[in-house]
């Protein structure tokens, strides 16, 4: 069992070719989980190399459109495919209103121009960690102005909608395998603090995995929690 003390916090990727912005980026992910722990990548090639070795584990990935070895947003289209399940936020100095609804459209769960502060940053990736998407006041004006509407998201309906995952199997597409493994200790009735002992995680890393979980199980609380994972479980 892991020494909380020791705990690893969640697990992010940041792909960007710039150093800066990616020491930013950690040290304001910190804010998020002090105990946050990441997967850097400079180029296209490098991107490839993480998400082969890490994707099971990654809790979140970051990515710039344009790095070394890029075509457009092939690369995002190309994540979405292969990791399907990971939480994916684009990163861009790039204000195109344009890109912006392409990269929604293909399942993007947020899109944050870097000229945005880094308080605007942190705001969205917490929405996306807790299930939601975040959409740049940019978007919003156009959309509201032109009548577009992001895509059907092709995770889990919002609570209240109904459609619950059918099976663990259907919960495998729609959480990491980290999620996956907060989810059982749930069902066996584990406090956060317990979970996250066992998990080698920090504890507000804990409440963030829930929040994922809650929304893929299409249930309000931990009881409606407990007793959903239960019975896609068997238990």
């Amino acid at each position: 069992m892991a020494d909380p003390e020791d705990a690893s916090g969640m697990k992010v990727l940041i792909a960007d070719d710039h150093r800066l912005i990616i020491e930013g980026v950690k040290l304001k992910l910190a804010e998020l989980d002090p105990a946050v722990e990441t997967v850097v990548a400079m180029s296209l090639a490098e991107l490839e190399q993480a998400v082969a070795a890490h994707a099971d584990s990654l809790d979140l990935a970051l990515v710039d459109i344009a790095m070394p070895g890029t075509q457009g947003h092939r690369h995002i289209a190309q994540l979405r495919q292969t990791a399907p399940a990971l939480p994916l936020v684009v990163l861009s100095g790039s204000e195109d209103v344009e890109l912006m609804r392409a990269l929604i459209d293909l399942g993007v769960l947020g899109f944050i121009p870097k000229a945005y502060s880094p308080d605007v940053m942190l705001s969205a990736i917490r929405l996306v960690l807790a299930g939601g998407v975040y959409i740049p006041p940019l978007l919003l004006a156009s959309a509201q102005a032109g009548g577009w509407q992001p895509a059907a998201p092709t995770g889990p309906p919002a609570p209240g909608t109904g459609g619950a995952p059918a099976s663990l199997d259907g919960l495998r597409s729609l959480l990491t395998e980290r999620q996956i493994d907060v989810m059982r200790l749930l069902s066996q009735g584990r406090p956060n603090k317990l979970i996250a002992r066992e998990l080698g995680i920090s504890e507000g890393t804990v409440k963030i995995h829930l929040a994922a979980i809650f929304r893929a199980l299409n249930v309000r609380n931990r009881v409606e929690a407990v007793v959903a994972s239960r019975r896609l479980q068997g238990l």
